[in-house]
């Protein structure tokens, strides 16, 4: 595990606390309602006239840094690099979810075309975590 990148990321979310959480209207945190407004955040530059996909790699860094935070906060679960992948959380059902690719996804995409970091962290927190997702899955094998 590179210790140089994992400072990096531990920077990024103490960036974007700092920077953030002061304009936000939210208790800014490591929490569902921060992650709520950074999505909104993201649907708000993506509006914006001079809003240029090429140019937010630093943008990209810093909020996936804080999304995997919240992820890893509310689940217990913690960073992992991966040769493949790049940065993930790995969650205590042994998933791994991959904060830094659905931000660069929803600031691509959006919010209308289905790309929504609120809603990644809901399913990675309150299904995939806790092995509900897997449970409802081999049910349905199951019966199917």
């Amino acid at each position: 595990m590179n210790e140089q990148e994992l400072q990096q990321i531990e920077a990024n979310v103490s960036l974007a606390i700092d920077r953030l959480g002061p304009v936000s209207d939210v208790d800014f945190g490591l929490n569902e309602e921060s992650v709520e407004w950074v999505d909104g955040f993201i649907e708000r530059q993506r509006a914006r006239p001079d809003f240029d996909l090429e140019q937010i790699g630093g943008l990209v860094g810093v909020l996936g840094s804080f999304l995997g935070a919240c992820i890893v906060a509310a689940t217990g679960g913690s960073w992992r690099r991966s040769e493949e992948d790049g940065w993930g959380v790995l969650l205590p059902d042994g998933s791994v979810a991959f904060p830094f690719v659905k931000v660069r996804k929803q600031f691509r995409d959006g919010a209308d075309e289905g790309e929504s970091i609120a809603g990644f962290y809901r399913v990675a927190v309150g299904f995939i975590a806790t092995g509900k997702l897997r449970e409802a899955r081999e049910a349905g094998e199951a019966r199917g």
